[in-house]
């Protein structure tokens, strides 16, 4: 698992974590963009937006950043964008979210971006309070491999240098170097150390070393480094932090420092990296050529409805086949159930009660492909399943059988039947009635 970190710059830094993850789920009417399919909305911010996303190719989760083209034209961040994503491209660090690639429409930019499930590291700290100092400290090592490299590409504190020096004071004025704060240019490398610091500082104490409603006293106390330490601090901890948080950026501790430092090298592991891959920046490039050939669209999906013919005909209850089928005990190839509850809350129901009884699930635009794992009297079973929209709370979900023997379908879809009793609509006359393939 992973968790995701507040930015110190663009670049977004991620650390296992043993915290809960989130339940991302699909709203009830889906979007494509290209082969991922859109979930809820993560996070928001001035100019972009990030979703949950399905690569529908893989299975594989993904975030997707969505960047609005007319806002970045107005402001006149285009350049800056671009040189943002492409050095985020580049940069392949396991402590790093990686960028899988960027696609765009004529009105959207979207960024696909490694998925980090765990949450905000600072979203456990305020739910349950503050880390042991062995856990801190392996964040912490995590954290100052990954800035370390990243300074090693020309990365800093969003990439913004002019002679060398940095300009904008950028991100939460409670992590920012006091040398930031005077605006008066800054080198990136120990202005991160000190973010990296107060990250430190707030994951042993729980809370902020400088925290002040009134900005100007809170910068007076950044300046002079007026903090105070908690008790339970080790001594050897304490002397790293206020090495880190120096006000001077040139007797700051330095990155090579602390990766010497006696407390940082307790249960150090070095970073495992993967085998080099080859990194190309064409679709960058595409995306900012102004080129029509290369632009997806977003796909507004929602399952097919179906007509008042259509369900009294498939209705348990109202099956016209009735009139015309007279033999006892007769299965069929298909059968159909409704239900209230939300399509893809009934999709996610089918996959979580087939795959326990050996079954392979496909997922496509509401329509759910079942293939057994074992073989039976005619081949294996292979289910075809899709959820039909009667009305806005009401939906009629078919399965019809595609391959193998119709008695094993049978057997299979009371065991389904039961596993899904909890979104089958169901009369109070049918409530006592075992389950009937139509």
């Amino acid at each position: 698992m992973q968790t995701q970190a507040r930015r110190m710059s663009s670049t977004a830094i991620t650390f296992p974590s043993s915290s809960s993850i989130a339940a991302v789920g699909t709203p009830a009417t889906r979007t494509r963009v290209g082969k991922y399919e859109l979930g809820n909305t993560l996070g928001e911010g001035s100019f972009a937006k990030v979703k949950y996303a399905t690569n529908l190719d893989s299975g594989e989760s993904v975030a997707i950043k969505i960047i609005d083209r007319d806002r970045i034209l107005r402001h006149k961040m285009v350049e800056g964008i671009k040189r943002e994503i492409s050095t985020m491209k580049l940069i392949k660090h396991p402590n790093v979210l990686r960028i899988f690639e960027v696609l765009a429409s004529k009105t959207k930019i979207y960024i696909v971006l490694e998925y980090a499930n765990g949450g905000e590291l600072f979203d456990k700290i305020a739910r349950h309070g503050r880390l042991k100092e062995d856990e801190a400290r392996g964040y912490f090592q995590q954290l100052i491999n990954a800035v370390d490299y990243c300074h090693s590409r020309g990365v800093y504190h969003r990439d913004l240098k002019e002679d060398g020096l940095l300009h904008t004071a950028c991100g939460t004025p409670n992590y920012v170097a006091p040398e930031v704060l005077a605006d008066k240019g800054y080198n990136g490398t120990s202005a991160d150390v000190w973010s990296c610091g107060v990250i430190l500082f707030v994951l042993m104490a729980g809370y902020l070393p400088f925290d002040e409603p009134n900005l100007t006293v809170l910068y007076r106390r950044i300046q002079k480094a007026s903090f105070a330490f908690p008790s339970w601090f080790s001594s050897s901890s304490k002397k790293l932090i206020k090495r880190i948080l120096d006000p001077n950026p040139v007797t700051r501790i330095t990155i090579p420092e602390i990766l010497k430092n006696d407390w940082f090298k307790k249960g150090y592991k070095p970073p495992h990296f993967q085998p080099d891959e080859d990194v190309t920046l064409d679709d960058v490039d595409a995306v900012f050529n102004d080129s029509e050939e290369n632009l997806v669209t977003e796909m507004k999906e929602k399952p097919e409805s179906m007509n008042a013919f259509e369900l009294i005909s498939r209705s348990h209850g109202f099956n016209l086949e009735n009139l015309f089928e007279k033999q006892m005990n007769h299965v069929k190839r298909e059968t159909c159930f409704t239900s209230k509850s939300p399509a893809n809350e009934i999709v996610s129901k089918i996959e979580e009660t087939a795959k326990p009884m050996g079954f392979n699930v496909q997922k496509r635009n509401y329509k759910i492909k079942l293939q057994g794992d074992q073989t039976g009297r005619k081949g294996r079973l292979s289910v075809a399943t899709e959820v039909f929209e009667v009305a806005p709370s009401l939906h009629m979900v078919q399965l019809r059988k595609t391959g193998g023997d119709t008695l094993e379908f049978h057997k299979f879809y009371k065991n389904l039947n039961s596993g899904l009793k909890d979104i089958v609509w169901t009369t109070e006359q049918s409530n006592n009635e075992e389950p009937k393939v139509a």
